[in-house]
C-alpha cells in the first residue's frame, strides 16, 4: 500500500548525546517479552496449561542473559549512548541489534501465524489443534525467520543502518498490527466457548482487527509508523 500519511521531521526530532538510566531500563522488560515468547511451543503450555517449572527456568535464563546485555549497553535501547543518530548513514549494523530484531520479528510474526492458522482449522473442521500446530509447525518458521535474520533481509536486522527511517516504520507497524489484534484474540479466547461456531467468529473478528489496525499502521496513524525524512539527525 503507497504511502500517503504524514511524514517525520529529524530536524524537529530532539537529540539527545545519552540514554538516561530510566530509558535504558523500560527497555529491559521489552527483550524480556521477545525472547521469553521465544521456544514457542513452551509458551503455548503457559497460556493452555498455567506456568510451570518449564516456564520459570527459562523465565530465569532470559532474565540473567538480557540482564546481563543491558548492563553491558548489548540491547537496542539500553545502550549508554544512541547508536544511530543519521538513519540514512551507512554504519554497520551491531551484532546484538541483528540478534535483538531477528528474535522481535520472530514474536512478532510466528505467534500471529500460527494462531491464524489454527482458527482456520478449528473453523473448518470443528477440531482445536493448535497443540499440534506449535509443536510440528513454529520450529520450522522460527528457523525460517531466524535464516531471513542471518542473511540480513530483515529490516531493523541488516547489515547496514542506512535504511532505519523506513525500516523502523515497517518493523513498528508489524507490532502495532499484531500485538493489538492478538490482544483482542486472547479476549476472545477467555470469554468465548470453544466450538466450531465462535471458532469461525473469533477467527472473522482476528482477521478485521488485523486489518483494521494494520491499515492505520501502514497510514502513519500510529506511533513510529511514519518514515523520517532522509538526510537529517535522528535518535532511534
Amino acid at each position: 500500500m503507497p504511502y500517503s500519511g504524514k511524514l517525520e521531521y529529524a530536524h524537529e526530532r530532539k537529540i539527545r548525546e545519552r540514554n538516561t538510566r530510566i530509558y535504558r531500563l523500560a527497555h529491559w522488560p521489552i527483550w524480556i517479552f521477545v525472547f521469553f515468547l521465544a521456544p514457542g511451543p513452551l509458551t503455548f503450555s503457559l497460556f493452555a496449561h498455567g506456568f510451570s517449572w518449564a516456564n520459570g527456568t527459562w523465565l530465569a535464563l532470559v532474565l540473567i542473559g538480557t540482564g546481563t546485555a543491558g548492563l553491558f549497553g548489548q540491547m537496542p535501547g539500553a545502550e549508554p549512548r544512541p547508536y544511530i543518530l543519521r538513519f540514512d548513514e551507512d554504519k554497520p549494523n551491531l551484532l546484538y541489534r541483528c540478534v535483538c530484531y531477528t528474535f522481535a520479528w520472530n514474536a512478532a510474526i510466528n505467534f500471529a501465524l500460527m494462531n491464524l492458522i489454527g482458527l482456520i482449522v478449528a473453523s473448518v473442521t470443528g477440531h482445536w489443534m493448535m497443540a499440534q500446530i506449535y509443536s510440528y509447525a513454529y520450529l520450522p518458521v522460527c528457523g525460517f525467520i531466524l535464516l531471513l535474520g542471518v542473511l540480513g533481509f530483515l529490516p531493523r536486522a541488516r547489515r547496514s543502518t542506512k535504511g532505519e527511517g523506513y525500516e523502523r516504520r515497517y518493523f513498528y507497524c508489524t507490532v502495532w498490527t499484531v500485538t493489538l489484534a492478538q490482544t483482542v484474540l486472547l479476549l476472545l479466547w477467555k470469554t468465548m466457548p470453544i466450538t466450531q461456531t465462535t471458532s469461525a467468529i473469533k477467527l472473522a473478528i482476528y482477521v478485521v482487527a488485523l486489518a483494521i489496525v494494520g491499515t492505520a499502521a501502514v497510514q502513519g496513524k500510529l506511533p513510529r509508523t511514519r518514515p523520517i525524512v532522509p538526510g537529517e539527525l535522528i535518535v532511534d
